[in-house]
């Protein structure tokens, strides 16, 4: 094997070692269980790395890959019926001292009502932390669109009757 494809490889691992647990929490808040998101990731990878010349070239690599991977997420969604985000943790009363779980378990059911774009736009800004023009390029609209389908998001994870008082997830959670 040449070096110069050996040195191409070892670059590509480095990579994928530090950012699959980023693409990996990804995928699972868009695709709603762990399976389909490392399949994602998995999918996401080899296009990155079949293009890795123009990948590690871009200003931020990292970024380059996370698009692929919405685009896998939205191409699958066209192909199938929308996934169902199921909750690990089973429901307990919030006094037993799983508060947090039980919170987050909430959390992630109410965002698995969310319609593909809303769920897009609510994981890249809040969980993602990308501002408003980061997650446009992402999902490739415009910077209103993240806006709006952001603000609708919110808003009907706040009308959620799962989590109550949205406020305070944002604080434990």
């Amino acid at each position: 094997m040449p070096e110069a494809t050996r040195d191409r490889d070892r670059e590509f691992q480095e990579f994928t070692a530090t950012a699959w647990p980023r693409l990996l929490r990804t995928a699972f808040l868009l695709a709603g269980d762990r399976h389909t998101a490392e399949d994602l990731v998995q999918q996401a990878l080899e296009r990155a790395y079949a293009a890795w010349g123009r990948v590690r070239r871009a200003d931020d690599p990292s970024a380059y890959v996370r698009r692929i991977l919405f685009n896998e997420h939205a191409r699958r969604f066209r192909r199938r019926a929308p996934e169902q985000l199921v909750a690990a943790v089973p429901d307990r009363p919030a006094g037993d001292g799983y508060g947090l779980l039980d919170t987050r378990a909430a959390l992630l059911r109410a965002l698995g009502t969310l319609p593909p774009r809303q769920r897009q736009a609510v994981v890249l800004r809040y969980w993602e932390d990308l501002s408003e023009t980061q997650a446009a390029a992402v999902m490739g609209c415009s910077v209103g669109t993240v806006k709006s389908q952001t603000a609708k998001g919110i808003a009907k994870l706040r009308a959620s009757s799962t989590l109550g008082d949205l406020d305070s997830i944002g604080a434990t959670a």
